[in-house]
């Protein structure tokens, strides 16, 4: 298996990618752009806080493995390397990278030319459970199980660790001194979490020393037994630990499904859970109005008064067969409504904290086939979007920030932050009708399969069971769908730039950034904009007839170059495009026939004697399309492949209302929902979708962790695509050279320049929209500190504990 495959199957199964799922302090616009949602964690000094106490938190499930850096480590994983293995960099309030004292005394680039030098200088107590020192030689030890060079070891990711040349000690046994062969900006995310070179020593030590064990530690806490048959994971009180010490005695992680969390915190066996939407709202519920802990909003507010009088009736009729199953019916149903009651009056002691979670719910469309493979249906798509409401959907009853993300590559409060969707543009009806007429669907048109057909490749498949139509009648859902075929649509930054490209790119709406330098086209050379040569015959002719010529299109030979037109030719090809976007609709909506249906006439013979000796077609059903929208025969209908699991219904909303969004642009779509199991594997993977929602992280080093997100694909040799983690398919050389730039970069302010345009690349070729910073709710018992929602920071593993009981003073002074 290739490193790059590797590296993408760990980012999955580690949760990278989450269903449904899968924040510091404000800043201001020089430090991350617009506020973020703090941290909510109930922060009280160290002396606050009492010594000893046991905390139960939820995770998602027991770890396949403890070595973070195979392919099926996970979140959980992550959670205990966190707070039992060395972090020498550790992520603050604000998603920012910063020393961690306890390991370090200071890491700086101490040399950039001729190669970047970084030297660690290591707390001098820093030391191993076993007593030995934290040295070089488990830095060593590190970076060569993770260059990539000895595929013996079954790592998952080597990003960093493949341009370190040599690692040394330094001056003395305190100090590290690490050489890169080349530059890398992203430095402080290498040796966190740092493994003993027990581990990460030999190829046998790395692939399974560290599946089920950690013998070696070192940090507040040390890793006690794993029970499977429970799902639980003790972490201990590390007796060796030079900082502060923990708080708790010990941390329990236990592994409880998201929809069982509130029944598990009612019955006391967890403190702390991460929670969906329907877990918060019951906690809100129980807190507001204990009146109704009785089971008004709960098993017995789905029954009716018809409902009840018939299993009364029944229980007490005289058929014995059926009283006796309406009896046995009737006391389940009240031993639910009596244990939901109980539960809410357990739950009424619990606290929700609240923030958003460093990631965002995008909108994804595949560029691999099918109608949006053009990137003018992909912008047209995504100027139909009103993110401010769709963000206004998840976050506002929450009482969060629903303010869009603004950018791919980070969220506000962190440094890196900037709004770039103005590449993009925002939400404009007419825009987006002008770019789906520029792409040749017109409303008007024949159709001759049916409306609810498929695109792309999915067109040969059979239908799916849970697909919901949108349209007038049927109400919002979303969409028919294609799979990859292994097209791929290649980057702007191919072709060359002449006047006649410059003209088609004010057509596309390129964005600034994406004017290439060099000589101008043969097509384009000296010639007048908005006029083109053709290949065929040399001619001179205008936009329309080079596109009907088969020379404008995907296939064409001699496409315009999409680069952007001078301002003022913009505005008029702009204006053109709305107004005959405009026309066309007026003369569907007229009732009459549209100039597509009457070329289509013209076209047919008009002798019946001619046209009995041209051979007989196949039969189909021909029809017109109406109001919806058609090219070539086809309708405009995507499949929107959403998750069908508990949890999900947020994210189905959001569905809902971006199909009901498209449907006034002539869009139609068809939900589909799907099997979490099967939503990433089967299609969102496999390429099976039209258009998908799902998420992803925003980390603290966009130049390494994005790159495989937004990676041109690659060609396999049996034809495939290799996509890494861009599973939209869609890509350019350009922004993957703006990446690898920025990695390069060691000055950090032109680092974060160079990623903003690539930022603003990534947004012009519209193959994903972030929409919303995805919620982060927790429920937490009463008297926890330092706990809860972390938003973009991490952990303080060793300052959690249980708040000390207040003085008899104090209590007085508050009645």
């Amino acid at each position: 298996m290739s490193q790059r495959r590797r590296r993408s199957l760990a980012l999955l199964t580690s949760g990278v990618l989450a269903l449904p799922l899968l924040a510091g302090c404000g800043a201001g616009e020089d430090e991350g752009g617009p506020a973020a949602a703090g941290q909510d964690i109930a922060a009280a000094t160290r002396d606050k806080v009492a010594d000893g106490g046991v905390l139960r938190w939820a995770v998602d499930s027991m770890p396949g493995t403890l070595n973070a850096f195979q392919a099926d480590a996970d979140t959980t994983t992550n959670r205990i390397a966190g707070a039992v293995l060395p972090q020498l960099f550790v992520l603050d309030g604000k998603g920012r990278p910063v020393a961690n004292p306890d390991y370090l005394e200071k890491a700086e680039v101490v040399e950039r030319e001729p190669k970047q030098v970084v030297l660690y200088k290591l707390n001098q107590q820093a030391v191993w459970s076993d007593g030995r020192e934290i040295g070089a030689a488990d830095f060593v030890a590190q970076w060569r199980a993770l260059n990539g060079k000895d595929s013996a070891y079954w790592t998952a990711r080597n990003a960093g660790y493949d341009r370190i040349e040599k690692i040394e000690r330094g001056k003395t046994d305190l100090e590290v001194k690490v050489t890169f062969v080349r530059p890398y900006a992203d430095w402080r995310s290498l040796f966190s979490p740092l493994y003993p070179k027990q581990v990460t020593g030999t190829p046998e030590s790395f692939n399974e020393g560290a599946r089920g064990a950690l013998k070696v530690t070192a940090g507040p806490f040390g890793l006690g037994a794993i029970d499977k048959k429970t799902g639980t994971a003790s972490l201990t009180r590390n007796p060796r630990w030079w900082g502060s010490p923990a708080k708790l005695d010990t941390l329990v992680l236990t592994a409880v499904p998201r929809s069982e969390r509130p029944a598990a915190l009612a019955a006391g066996k967890l403190d702390l859970a991460e929670i969906d939407r329907t877990g918060a709202d019951r906690i809100a519920l129980a807190r507001r109005d204990a009146a109704k802990a009785d089971g008004a909003h709960g098993p017995a507010a789905s029954v009716t008064a018809a409902q009840a009088t018939l299993s009364w009736a029944l229980a007490f009729g005289l058929d014995e067969d059926k009283a006796k199953e309406a009896q046995a019916t009737r006391q389940k149903h009240a031993e639910a409504v009596k244990r939901y009651a109980e539960e809410q009056s357990a739950l009424r002691g619990f606290t929700v904290r609240k923030s958003l979670e460093p990631a965002y719910t995008q909108l994804a469309m595949n560029g691999a086939s099918g109608p949006l493979a053009d990137e003018r249906v992909r912008r047209a798509v995504a100027r139909a979007l009103d993110r401010q409401a769709l963000a206004d959907i998840v976050l506002k009853p929450l009482g969060l920030p629903a303010k869009p993300v603004g950018s791919h590559l980070a969220l506000a409060g962190q440094q890196a932050y900037a709004d770039n969707s103005d590449a993009l543009g925002g939400q404009d009806t007419q825009a987006s009708q002008a770019l789906l007429a520029d792409a040749g669907w017109r409303r008007g048109g024949k159709i001759t399969e049916p409306a609810g057909a498929k695109a792309g490749a999915e067109a040969a498949k059979g239908t799916d069971d849970s697909k919901t139509p949108a349209g007038p009648a049927a109400g919002p859902a979303a969409g028919p769908g294609t799979g990859n075929d292994g097209l791929y649509i290649v980057g702007q930054e191919d072709s060359k730039p002449g006047g006649a490209a410059r003209a088609a790119a004010a057509l596309r709406g390129a964005h600034p950034d994406d004017r290439p330098e060099g000589p101008e086209d043969s097509a384009g050379a000296d010639l007048p904009e908005g006029r083109y040569r053709s290949a065929h015959d040399g001619e001179i002719v205008d936009a329309d007839a080079f596109a009907e010529s088969g020379q404008g299109g995907p296939g064409g030979q001699n496409r315009p170059s999409p680069v952007l037109a001078p301002e003022p030719f913009a505005d008029l090809q702009e204006q053109h495009l709305r107004a005959q976007a405009a026309a066309q609709a007026d003369a569907v909506d007229d009732g009459k026939r549209s100039p597509a249906l009457d070329a289509e006439a013209a076209a047919e013979p008009a002798d019946p004697a001619k046209a009995s000796t041209a051979p007989a077609p196949a039969k189909q059903a021909v029809r017109t399309s109406g109001n919806m929208l058609a090219k070539d025969g086809k309708p405009l209908a995507l499949r929107f492949v959403l998750p069908a699991g508990p949890g999900s219904e947020a994210l189905r909303t959001v569905g809902e209302r971006i199909a009901q969004m498209l449907q006034k642009v002539g869009v139609q779509t068809e939900l589909t929902k799907v099997a979490d199991e099967s939503f990433f594997k089967d299609h969102i993977a496999s390429g099976q979708y039209d258009l998908a929602l799902y998420s992803w992280p925003a980390t603290a080093y966009p130049a390494t962790d994005a790159r495989p997100i937004f990676a041109k694909p690659e060609p396999a040799a049996d034809g495939s695509l290799l996509v890494e983690q861009n599973y939209t398919r869609v890509g350019t050389d350009h922004i993957d050279q703006l990446f690898d730039q920025a990695l390069g970069e060691l000055d950090e302010a032109a680092s974060r320049e160079l990623m903003r345009k690539a930022d603003a690349r990534i947004w012009a070729t519209a193959g994903s929209i972030p929409l919303y910073q995805r919620p982060e709710l927790v429920a937490v018992k009463p008297g926890l500190a330092n706990a809860g929602a972390f938003g973009l920071g991490v952990p303080r593993y060793q300052d959690i504990g249980w708040k000390k009981p207040a003085a008899a003073k104090e209590k007085n002074e508050k009645k």
